[in-house]
């Protein structure tokens, strides 16, 4: 089962399930396309959008929980 955690980089996460799109977006982050999403961790971008990077991963992890992968 994947674990994700803030220093992961969005378009790792994006590549494990791209199910998960929504959850980003769910939290404000609709540029899932864009160049800085290779690039950013979740901890970088929740700075960026000023937002609790736990409450992303939080959902991020029980999304995968209910995969059960």
């Amino acid at each position: 089962m994947a674990k994700i955690t803030t220093d992961m980089i969005i378009a790792d996460v994006l590549n494990l399930d791209r199910g998960t799109a929504p959850i980003f977006i769910k939290h404000g982050l609709h540029c899932l396309g864009c160049p800085a999403s290779s690039m950013e961790s979740i901890a970088d971008v929740s700075v960026v959008h000023g937002m609790n990077p736990d409450n992303l991963v939080k959902d991020l992890n029980e999304y995968f929980e209910q995969k059960g992968e």
